[in-house]
Order: structure tokens, then C-alpha cells, then sequence
């Protein structure tokens, strides 16, 4: 063997790929995706009542929501009670077969959201849904 032969023999490239490495960075990254995706989704914090129902699930939609401190927000803009009708129907014109949900806190007054929702219904709504979180297995409320 000639010492060419030998330098050869050692310079052979090694063909295989460690994908361990990739594969964790994946793995972290997906993990932060499924960790802070549900927090984007809910834009006026309210805490939800809780009901045993299945989630509906719609890409287009448009949220009315009523925080604790009696303000409702239609997606993300704040507006007055008295503004609401007006507002909801320049939102939903021409917009008939869009879901409306409805996302009330728990401490709201009934009667509050009853007129909101009288107010979505009035605006012609057909698909009218409304968010609650899941009762947990204490069973109680």
C-alpha cells in the first residue's frame, strides 16, 4: 500500500446524519406552538361558565364579548351598549352565514347579556354559539 491508498482510506466522508439533535429542536418547537396557540385565540379575558358540551370548531367567526366589568367588545373593539346595534350590524353586513359567539364572564348580569344577545339576534344572526369552558369531574358549579 502506497501512502496515497492510505490518505484516501482516511478522508472517506462519513455518509450518515444525526437527526437527534433536529429532531429535539422540533419536538421544543412544537411544544411551544401547542402551549401558547390556545392563548392567542381568546383576545377580552373572561372567565367562562362551565357546561358539558362539545367545542364547535369555525374558522370565521366573529366574537361578542362581555368582560366582568360589564364592557363588551365586539372582537377586539371596545364599544357601549348604546353603540352595540350599529356597530354589530356594520360588522355583520353581508356577512350572514359567519357563527357569532357569544363569550360572557360568569359575573355578568343575565340580563346584560340577554339584551346582547337579543341585539345579535335582531342584526338577523342565524348561527349563534356561546363559549363555555368544560365542567371539570367535581361536579360542581
Amino acid at each position: 500500500m502506497s501512502m496515497r491508498d492510505r490518505k484516501r482510506r482516511r478522508r472517506k466522508a462519513i455518509s450518515d446524519l444525526n437527526l437527534t439533535n433536529l429532531i429535539d429542536v422540533v419536538f421544543a418547537l412544537l411544544i411551544i406552538f401547542m402551549i401558547t396557540a390556545p392563548m392567542m385565540t381568546q383576545g377580552v379575558q373572561v372567565d367562562l361558565p362551565q357546561t358539558e358540551s362539545q367545542n364547535v370548531e369555525s374558522n370565521e367567526s366573529i366574537q361578542v364579548s362581555v368582560n366582568e366589568h360589564n364592557e363588551i367588545y365586539i372582537d377586539h373593539e371596545l364599544v357601549a351598549f348604546i353603540d352595540f346595534k350599529k356597530r354589530f350590524g356594520e360588522i355583520f353586513a353581508g356577512r350572514s352565514d359567519v357563527p357569532v359567539f357569544v363569550n360572557a364572564d360568569k359575573k355578568v348580569p343575565y340580563g346584560l347579556v340577554i339584551r346582547v344577545i337579543s341585539e345579535i339576534q335582531n342584526a338577523g344572526v342565524v348561527k349563534l354559539g356561546f363559549l363555555t369552558t368544560p365542567l371539570e369531574s367535581s361536579g360542581g358549579f
